[in-house]
């Protein structure tokens, strides 16, 4: 599985993005889809999951109410709305898959897309 993340940008605190994660490969509906992010001098943190079980979603407490994973199966594609963005969401944001139906940890996922940078100015 190919991971290719885009979206990101430069917005002002208040402010929206859609990050999109486009996937290749056939087998992209039995991957749960995560979004992490990692801030300058801190360690990759969990964002938001999409069980590929059930579609159930998990969010890091963090982005609980501001923040939307959704995925579209039948274009391979992962979205993340980011909604009353905060300049402590800046970061850049990476998307995973794994094949466990629900982890929180980076290392449980086996593919990562390149990331893209979201600054969110005061």
């Amino acid at each position: 599985v190919q991971l290719q993340a885009s979206g990101g940008g430069l917005v002002q605190a208040g402010g929206s993005l859609r990050l999109s994660c486009a996937a290749s490969g056939r087998t992209f509906s039995r991957y749960s889809m995560g979004w992490f992010r990692q801030a300058p001098g801190k360690e990759r943190e969990f964002v938001a999951l999409t069980a590929w079980s059930d579609g159930s979603t998990y969010y890091a407490e963090s982005v609980k109410g501001r923040f939307t994973i959704s995925r579209d199966n039948a274009k391979n594609t992962v979205y993340l709305q980011m909604n009353s963005l905060k300049p402590e969401d800046t970061a850049v944001y990476y998307c995973a898959a794994t094949r466990m139906v629900v982890s929180t940890k980076p290392h449980e996922y086996d593919y990562w897309g390149q990331g893209t940078l979201v600054t969110v100015s005061s």
